[in-house]
């Protein structure tokens, strides 16, 4: 018999073979029946028997193999797709998932091979019942990922959304302290709690934001009028105030005002400065350019030290990726390798871009910021 036939007529049989084996993967299977347990197994089955009847290339084989069949355009999700995503629901981790399609493999074989004389099984249908299978396993374990990184994403915004309000009350009750004035240990000891809540806000902040756009919402910008020097000035000084002994020079040239998020500039701009003072060179000043011509503005930070290489320029916007410890005393690494890529997103959700080159003589970031436009 063949093996597409043999799939159709024992299906009963497989299926439970495939309960069987299910109900295993705990701790997720405990408390699962039958129905959750054979989910979407006979679909999958049937898709199966259907595609090894179905007359296909020898590439169109090859590709089904490395889990690479073409999906058009608008159809609906496949059975094993919707597999892998309640699978996710339910609590299985890919392992079990793989597994399932394991011992499917397995168990239809070992069946078909009690069933049938030897003689009579077709190596092309062994052959094609494994591309089909490695097909489905692929279709499954992509929308497992998905679903994953989903959960995964919403709980890291929860969280650093819940987080703000124990926060804010630490930072308003160092605050508190601090002005008392009571006794110089407790002004200073106020200090440091200030400075600690200043750095965890912004890590909250980096956090929330990269769920922004992880979840596919991109960062959130609310434009009004800004002139973009005045902006750089009060933010540097800021800044000089956080780092003393760092010089921080601004230049201007040109006409800098246009219709920006302000709050959101100010993070581009910390983000960018803060960079050049942990990474440069700690004798040497860091530089905040501005340039206005008719359309945009052109922020840029430039500052002297180690040059970065092509291949980390190359990737030096992407999440979660931190420079070298060159600006670190102790070799430890306070960020969430982030500040980077929210930069680059504030950028874009301005309409802008931003880009980077590094050589001997110095480092710069350079954001071009359109006046007015947004998306």
């Amino acid at each position: 018999m063949r093996l597409a036939d043999f799939i159709l007529r024992d299906m009963e049989a497989i299926l439970v073979a495939w309960e069987a084996f299910a109900a295993t993967q705990l701790p997720a299977a405990r408390h699962m029946k039958p129905p959750a347990l054979r989910d979407h197994a006979r679909e999958i089955l049937q898709a199966v028997a259907k595609d090894i009847s179905t007359l296909q290339s020898r590439e169109a084989q090859t590709a089904k193999s490395l889990g690479r069949a073409p999906i058009l355009s608008g159809a609906p999700e496949t059975a094993a797709q919707t597999h892998g995503f309640l699978r996710a629901q339910s609590g299985f981790d890919i392992n079990q998932l793989a597994a399932e399609y394991r011992a499917l493999r397995a168990s239809v074989l070992r069946l078909w091979s009690d069933d049938s004389p030897s003689e009579s099984m077709h190596l092309d249908d062994i052959i094609r019942f494994n591309e089909a299978i490695d097909q489905a396993l692929a279709e499954s374990v992509t929308f497992y990922s998905a679903q994953v990184d989903q959960a995964r994403n919403l709980f890291l915004g929860m969280l650093g959304h819940d987080l703000r309000n124990p926060l804010h009350t630490i930072q308003m009750t160092a605050s508190y302290l601090s002005a008392l004035n009571t006794d110089a240990k407790v002004s200073e000891a106020a200090g440091r709690l200030i400075n600690s809540g200043l750095h965890m806000q912004a890590l909250l902040d980096d956090l929330l934001d990269f769920n922004r756009t992880s979840l596919g919402l991109g960062i959130n910008i609310t434009p009004g009028d800004v002139d973009l020097s005045q902006l750089c000035a009060g933010a540097l000084d800021q800044l000089r105030a956080a780092n003393p002994g760092r010089r921080i020079d601004l230049e201007v040239q040109g006409d800098t005002c246009g219709s920006w998020d302000s709050k959101r500039l100010q993070q581009l701009l910390g983000n960018l400065v803060c960079n050049a003072i942990k990474y440069g060179a700690p004798d040497a000043p860091v530089y905040v350019g501005l340039n206005g011509d008719a359309g945009a503005v052109v922020l840029e930070v430039r500052n002297s030290g180690p040059v970065i290489e092509q291949s980390d320029l190359a990737q030096i916007f992407d999440p979660l990726k931190r420079g070298s410890d060159n600006g670190n005393k102790d070799g430890a690494d306070e960020s969430l390798g982030l500040g980077l890529y929210i930069v680059r997103e504030i950028a874009k959700g301005h309409g802008g871009s931003i880009e980077a080159w590094s050589d001997e003589t110095e480092t710069v970031f350079a954001v071009r910021l359109p006046r007015s436009h947004y998306v």
